[in-house]
C-alpha cells in the first residue's frame, strides 16, 4: 500500500498546528467586550458581552453598553451576550472564545499555521526567531498584542503525517484534536478515527498506551497511590486497619475517640464504613499518621500491595486512551483498543495530539463574584 501523508487544513490548522492562547488584558474585569468581527464590504459588528453574575447593578450596565451601541450603529452591531454564573474560569474561557473570532486574530494564527509546516523541529524559540512579514514571529507576536490589546502566547506546534488523519475542534476553537492512523483510508477508518479525536477531546488521556509510559513515571503514580492509600486508613485492609485502631487506642486517641470505637465494636449491627463519621477531626488524622509511620511494615503486607496496584490499574485505564472505556460503546464496557479492531484488525493509532487554549498556564485564583458583591453593596 503505498503511504499517504497529509497536512492540516488551515482551517484546522489554526486551531491544532499552534497552540496559541488569548486572554483579557485586566483580569480583574467583571465585564468584558470585545468587537470581534467586521465585513469591511457592509461595516457589520460583532459585540461579545460577557457578564461574571446575574446581577441588577450589572445587567443594568449590561444594558446601557448596548443601548448606546445600538444608537451609534443601529443595525449595523449585533450582540453576543453571554453570562459567566460566577465562576472565573468560564468567564476567562468566554472572552478567549471572543478574542479567537476576531479576523486578524484567525488570520495571524492560519499564517503562522503554514509557516510551521516549513520549520524544522517542533521548538517554540526557534519558530519565534522565523522570519515573517520583514521581522520575526516574536516581533509580529507582540505587535499583534498592541493591536488588539489581549495577551497571546505561541506554547506549542506540533506537526502530523502518516496513512489516515483525522481531526476534531471543539467548542468554537477551544479544543483540538489530530490523530493519525496506521492502516488502510477507508471510509470506515476515517470515520474510527474522528471518533477517537472526539474522545480525546473529552477524556484528555495523557499517553496512547501504557507502553508510552516510563519506569519512572509508572514508580511514580504508584509511590503516589500508596501514599493516598496510607493517608485515607480507613480505605485499607480491615486487618490492617484494626492494627491501625489498636495503637491509636493505645497510644495517641483521646479518651472521647476511645469510647466511640468501643461502643461501636460492641454493636454487632454497626456498619464500620461509617465510623470516620463519628470519630473526631484529630483522631482520624493521628490514624493517618500512624499509618504512615508503619509504611514500611504495611508496604509488605500482600493485601495491601493487591489494593495499591488495583488502584495504579484503574489509573491507568483513565490515562490511557487504549485503555479508556469508548464513549460511544453500546455495551458501557467495549475499550478503545477493542473499538478499533472491530473497525480494522491492522488499524493502529500512530501519533494522537491534544490542543487546548490556555493549557499549561497557571490561573490565579480569585473569587471575582465576592470581589463584584463587595463593590455593589
Amino acid at each position: 500500500m503505498k503511504k499517504m501523508k497529509k497536512f492540516l487544513s488551515l482551517s484546522v490548522a489554526a486551531v491544532l498546528a499552534l497552540s496559541m492562547t488569548a486572554c483579557g488584558s485586566k483580569a480583574g474585569d467583571t465585564q468584558n467586550a470585545d468587537a470581534t468581527e467586521k465585513s469591511s464590504s457592509n461595516a457589520k459588528y460583532t459585540v461579545g458581552i460577557c457578564q461574571l453574575v446575574q446581577h441588577e447593578a450589572l445587567d443594568a450596565a449590561t444594558k446601557g453598553f448596548k443601548d448606546y451601541l445600538t444608537e451609534k450603529l443601529g443595525d449595523d452591531v449585533v450582540f453576543d451576550e453571554q453570562n459567566a454564573q460566577g465562576d472565573s474560569a468560564t468567564c476567562a474561557t468566554i472572552v478567549n472564545s471572543f478574542v479567537s473570532k476576531n479576523e486578524e486574530f484567525v488570520n495571524f494564527v492560519e499564517d503562522l499555521a503554514k509557516l510551521a509546516l516549513t520549520a524544522e523541529s517542533n521548538d517554540i524559540e526557534a519558530f519565534k526567531a522565523m522570519a515573517y512579514e520583514g521581522a520575526t514571529v516574536a516581533d509580529a507576536l507582540t505587535a499583534k498584542i498592541a493591536k488588539i490589546g489581549e495577551n497571546m502566547s505561541i506554547r506549542r506546534i506540533e506537526k502530523a503525517s502518516g496513512d489516515v488523519l483525522a481531526s476534531y475542534v471543539h467548542g468554537g476553537g477551544r479544543i483540538g484534536v489530530i490523530v493519525v492512523g496506521s492502516g488502510e483510508a477507508t471510509d470506515a477508518v476515517k470515520e474510527a478515527l474522528t471518533n477517537i479525536a472526539m474522545q480525546v477531546a473529552a477524556m484528555n488521556p495523557q499517553y496512547v498506551s501504557r507502553d508510552e509510559i516510563s519506569a519512572e513515571e509508572l514508580a511514580k503514580i504508584r509511590e503516589i497511590t500508596l501514599e493516598s492509600a496510607l493517608n485515607d486508613p480507613f480505605s485499607l485492609p480491615k486487618p490492617i486497619l484494626n492494627e491501625l485502631m489498636d495503637k491509636a487506642v493505645a497510644g495517641v486517641w483521646s479518651a472521647e475517640d476511645v469510647a466511640i470505637l468501643e461502643e461501636k465494636r460492641n454493636d454487632k449491627s454497626f456498619n464500620f464504613n461509617y465510623l470516620p463519621n463519628f470519630l473526631s477531626k484529630e483522631a482520624k488524622a493521628q490514624l493517618a499518621d500512624l499509618a504512615v509511620a508503619d509504611k514500611a511494615a504495611i508496604s509488605a503486607n500482600k493485601i495491601f500491595l493487591g489494593l495499591v496496584e488495583g488502584r495504579v490499574s484503574k489509573q491507568l485505564k483513565d490515562i490511557c486512551l487504549l485503555d479508556q472505556t469508548y464513549v460511544r460503546a453500546e455495551d458501557g464496557k467495549q475499550t478503545v483498543a477493542k473499538y478499533l479492531e472491530s473497525v480494522d484488525k491492522n488499524l493502529s493509532l500512530a501519533k494522537v495530539v491534544r490542543f487546548e487554549v490556555g493549557e499549561g498556564i497557571e490561573k490565579k485564583e480569585e473569587d471575582f463574584a465576592a470581589e463584584v458583591a463587595a463593590q455593589l453593596k
